[in-house]
């Protein structure tokens, strides 16, 4: 499955591959991702993370949540959690 455009292919992977490491309904952090792909230098691919995380939500394969709740990754603000699509 490719990535929409502008998102970076390495997050992409790097969420789907944490995620199916998990228990089903079980969610990550996009820092995860981040922290996978960047080592030590794994903040600044915090937007590129949520942006990641934005394409697989246009493709249908995970929710964003926040306090529990599915939210816009584009508008939230603060921490927020990627799962799988139950």
């Amino acid at each position: 499955m490719v990535p929409s455009s502008g998102a970076d292919p390495r997050l992409v992977a790097s969420i789907r591959e944490l995620l199916a490491a998990r228990d089903a309904g079980k969610t990550i952090c996009p820092s995860e991702a981040a922290r996978a792909v960047g080592g030590e230098d794994w903040r600044e691919l915090m937007q590129p993370a949520r942006d990641a995380a934005h394409s697989l939500v246009e493709r249908g394969e995970v929710e964003v949540t926040q306090k529990g709740e599915v939210v816009d990754v584009t508008t939230a603000r603060g921490p927020v959690r990627i799962r799988r699509v139950r």
